[in-house]
């Protein structure tokens, strides 16, 4: 991994972190989760273990740090990583394929919809949920699902274009 990835991941990380802290919890101290299509973009540009890795750490740690859901830091760390290799893992599995802005929002609407299911699964077990799993996921998962489909759906090919013109990644 050279400084080039780095600063690039740094700054997607560094926009994720803006986007969670500006979006207020409005269920239950949930919120969508912005910063997952931020790590989902670097993940998609920089589709390498040690890139992964290191997005999935660095985005559960400060998506713990800036939660609004009470005891949500442990769960988030427990997240991100996870929902960071399983999108990593469809994504390879999907490289014989013809990517586009569509696979893009579908891989991001899977990707939210599975770390909804870990971060609400690790929270139930360790701090307990302020309300039932089924209403918090219909609530807010489902809902931050679509929206991040939207949002990466408007960003990736804002965000291939820039990255291929500074030559800071090989889209494919």
């Amino acid at each position: 991994m050279n400084t080039k990835n780095l600063v690039a991941l740094s700054l997607l990380v560094g926009m994720g972190a803006v986007l969670h802290v500006v979006v207020p919890g409005f269920f239950l101290g949930m919120k969508p989760d912005m910063m997952l299509t931020m790590m989902f973009l670097g993940i998609i540009l920089f589709p390498d273990k040690k890139s992964v890795l290191l997005v999935g750490a660095v985005t559960g740690l400060i998506s713990g740090l800036t939660t609004t859901f009470p005891g949500g830091l442990v769960p988030n760390i427990i997240d991100k990583p996870v929902t960071a290799f399983v999108f990593f893992g469809i994504l390879m599995a999907l490289k014989n394929f013809k990517f586009s802005i569509y696979t893009a929002a579908a891989l991001t609407a899977v990707g939210t919809i599975v770390s909804g299911i870990v971060f609400l699964g690790s929270a139930y077990f360790l701090v307990g949920l302020p309300g039932p799993f089924t209403a918090l996921f219909a609530a807010v998962v489902l809902p931050a699902a679509a929206f991040n489909a939207v949002f990466i759906g408007i960003l990736y090919p804002v965000a291939t274009n820039i990255f291929k013109r500074a030559k800071l990644a090989e889209i494919h």
